[in-house]
């Protein structure tokens, strides 16, 4: 990670608190695509290649000679590539751009040049690369563009997202007040980042007939069910008479406040500063000319402030997770009269001890942005907003319940059958499920084994080529980064697929620091996946795949393997795909790996020749009982940084006898010995609702916690996975805490898991 210190001095990193250094504006070019940006003059600008091996095209207008020491294209490539950009990026630069090569396929991770602008430059920088077949592993990766500005960057805001009918800088300590039409957007920019802005809203009709109805907080939270509403289904802000006035479209940042007024005179009286700048006054001024009456506070959306409850029910504050030119984009869903500040608070915390400017944009109705809230991969890492799978166009048609899922929309459920019925396909028939959002690492290069042998608890030397294992990551005290399956594709060749896109920078990491020769390359963009399980699921790929003779047919993959081949659509297309016999419900079944550009195809194959059998589409509330029943591990529940593989239940992945040393091994091999927790399975014989985090106890002390609940269909009733102390893991029964852990307790009977099919003897089909 690329975290800087700021200006704290060498040796004193101990003595200050560690920052992200906000002063770079980053971009990024995503592998196979490019990015353009501006420069101005003296400005500096960075050009990486995080993961290696990626090479680059620079291609500049408004250069008269050099750009430093870089290499000119040679004008073959410059112009083929070139014309991979569409017309409006063309237009951009003009003619007679220069175009610079960049990096190479040999290139170190973290590889970067850096140049200095001579003169006002249009750049674009493209990270080129085709799609990948899944078979292979030549995935395009991102490059990434760090500009230091030659000024300070206050006043500079992102490029617009469409053209502006209104453009309004509100000055730091200030607040403006405008007018907005039902349909159209509202993008509220955090100009230099950690800067609060307050934003009211009224229905313009109601004001305008004598009713004052603004956004009401508690209106809001109870119809949402949540403090503070984001994009997706649950998005909207109401106002008392429950008319929905706004929704979210966007959120870069995700952390803000509805629980408290904005700032407001008798807070800056009670810290000893009278008379100073606040909110609620230079809302009162900003709103005086549409006849709305002053208060004393404004309940308001307090965006990009960290508030939070913390332990003893006490509100909390610190300084603003916003980075410069984070933004809320916000839909009106009635004409508004709206006011936005920029929050004057310098007294503490809030504003990170310094107000700035911020900046709104209003956008006509008939523009069409996507939803979604911003994903890093790590803090330092660039947002990216919430992507649509390659199946999205499909599953989106069956259903408007969605749920943003580390950085993708994915199905809750869908409106044929609903969770229930979904449940029994699975276990009855077969199912597809969009699994895309798990991320795809290819590691290859000469000493790609000895770094996965490193990295992982399993013993990788055993693992054949066209063979799969399940394995655990873990930190060197022991605790489990992430779980995944490790693919080998060949004698140097493997494919990680976990949860977490941090295990990518790790493995660079881990490579680096034991001078491995071994390339990780992000894959995830370049290989979505479907999930076809149930006891019908090898009928259905048996009908639509097929294999080469020298890799295995549906009929003869064995469970933990993968094959290679194609799937015929429904236009008599070939359709490249791997094929593993792997899954997370407990059932036979299979995941199918394509290239996105081909996923719609792949999900209207499958669905065709499901139908027979009575497919259907499955969701994640029906895939978290499937995978409960079964006894799977969830990242967050059954395991964390603080849970090590044994605690999780999934011990097995850590063999004693791997006599190679791996991250972690002196760690679990103390842990192994002397266990302090055990995951061990609940019946629950009362009908009362158990989740996730509920404490259990034995008498008045507390034992253990329950990681995962629900109500088993097949069982008839809830069953729990529980963490708990290793002594209370051989009793009978303990309790279950609820209320405030010992005015409720329901009983639960400690019993072996996983609940359903304890053999395996389904998926081992």
């Amino acid at each position: 990670m690329n975290i800087q210190l700021g200006n704290i001095p060498p040796g004193s990193a101990g003595t200050a608190a560690r920052r992200i250094n906000p002063a770079r504006l980053r971009h990024v070019a995503q592998g196979g695509g490019f990015i353009s940006f501006e420069l101005k003059p003296g400005d500096r600008a960075h050009i990486l290649d995080p993961e290696g091996g990626q090479p680059g095209l620079l291609v500049v207008a408004g250069l008269d000679g050099p750009l430093g020491d870089l290499t000119p294209a040679p004008e073959t490539l410059a112009a083929t590539l070139a014309e991979t950009l569409p017309e409006s990026a063309r237009a951009v630069l003009g003619a007679g751009a220069a175009a610079f090569s960049l990096f190479g396929a040999h290139a170190a991770p973290g590889s970067a040049v850096s140049l200095t602008a001579p003169a006002p430059l249009r750049c674009v920088l493209i990270a080129p690369g085709g799609p990948m077949d899944p078979a292979a592993q030549d995935a395009p990766t991102d490059l990434i563009v760090e500009i230091e500005p030659a000024a300070p960057s206050s006043g500079t805001v992102p490029p617009p997202l469409a053209e502006p009918t209104l453009d309004l800088r509100i000055r730091a300590a200030s607040a403006s007040a405008y007018e907005v039409k039902a349909g159209d957007y509202i993008q509220i920019i955090d100009v230099d980042g950690q800067q609060c802005s307050d934003f009211l809203a009224f229905d313009a009709a109601k004001l305008r007939a004598g009713r004052e109805k603004g956004l009401d907080p508690t209106t809001t939270r109870t119809l949402m069910g949540s403090a503070s509403p984001g994009p997706g289904l649950h998005s909207k802000y109401f106002d008392e008479d429950q008319t929905t006035l706004v929704e979210v479209i966007r959120d870069t940042v995700g952390r803000h406040d509805t629980f408290m007024l904005a700032c407001n005179a008798k807070y800056y009286d009670d810290m000893g500063y009278p008379g100073h700048d606040n909110c609620t006054d230079n809302f009162n001024r900003a709103l005086a000319p549409y006849g709305i009456a002053p208060k004393m506070g404004w309940p308001a959306v307090n965006f990009f402030y960290n508030t939070f409850v913390s332990p003893g029910d006490r509100i909390g504050m610190d300084e603003p997770w916003s980075r410069p030119g984070d933004y809320v984009l916000l839909r009106a869903l009635t004409d508004l009269v709206c006011a936005s500040s920029s929050c004057a608070d310098d007294i503490d915390a809030s504003n990170a001890w310094h107000p700035t400017d911020i900046h709104v944009r209003v956008y006509d109705g008939a523009n069409s942005f996507s939803r979604g809230i911003a994903h890093r991969m790590t803090p330092d890492s660039a947002p990216r907003l919430t992507r649509e799978t390659a199946f999205h166009a499909r599953t989106s048609a069956l259903t408007r319940k969605f749920s943003e899922y580390k950085g993708f929309w994915l199905p809750d459920c869908f409106n044929a059958g609903g969770p229930i019925e979904e449940y029994w396909a699975c276990r009855e028939r077969a199912v597809v499920m969009d699994l895309s959002a798990l991320r795809k690492f290819e590691i290859l290069g000469p000493d790609a084994e000895r770094l996965v042998q490193l990295a992982v608890t399993r013993d990788i030397r055993k693992l054949a080529v066209g063979q799969v294992v399940y394995t655990a990551l873990c930190y060197e005290h022991g605790g489990m980064l992430d779980d995944g399956t490790v693919f080998r594709l060949g004698e140097n060749n493997f494919r990680l697929v976990c949860g977490d896109d941090y295990c990518g920078v790790w493995l660079r990491e881990l490579a680096a620091k034991h001078g491995l020769h071994a390339v990780v390359k992000s894959s995830t963009d370049q290989l979505h996946n479907l999930a076809l399980q149930g006891p019908k699921s090898r009928d259905i790929l048996r009908a639509i795949l097929t294999t080469p003779a020298h890799q295995p047919s549906a009929d003869e993959l064995k469970w933990f393997r993968f094959t290679i081949g194609k799937v015929t659509s429904e236009t008599g297309a070939d359709i490249p795909v791997m094929v593993s016999r792997t899954g997370y419900t407990g059932e036979l079944g299979f995941e199918i790996w394509c290239h996105p550009n081909r996923g719609a195809e792949l999900w209207d194959a499958i669905i065709t020749a499901g139908a027979p059998y009575g497919l259907e589409p499955l969701g994640l509330l029906a895939l978290d009982m499937v995978r409960i029943e079964a006894g799977l591990a969830f990242a967050g529940y059954e395991f964390c940084d603080q849970t090590d593989p044994f605690e999780a239940g999934i011990g097995f992945t850590v063999p004693a006898s791997k006599e190679d040393d791996f991250i972690g091994k002196a760690a679990l091999a103390r842990r192994r010995e002397h266990p302090s927790k055990k995951l061990v399975g609940l019946a629950i014989a009362s009908n009362e609702p158990v989740g996730h985090g509920d404490p259990i106890f034995n008498g008045r002390a507390q034992v253990g916690v329950v990681t995962s609940a629900t109500r088993s269909p097949t069982l008839g009733h809830i069953i729990a996975l529980a963490r708990l102390d290793v002594s209370a893991a051989g009793a009978e029964s303990v309790e279950i805490g609820k209320l405030d852990g010992h005015a409720k307790r329901i009983t639960a009977s400690i019993v072996p898991f996983p609940h359903y099919d304890p053999t395996k003897s389904r998926v081992r089909a």
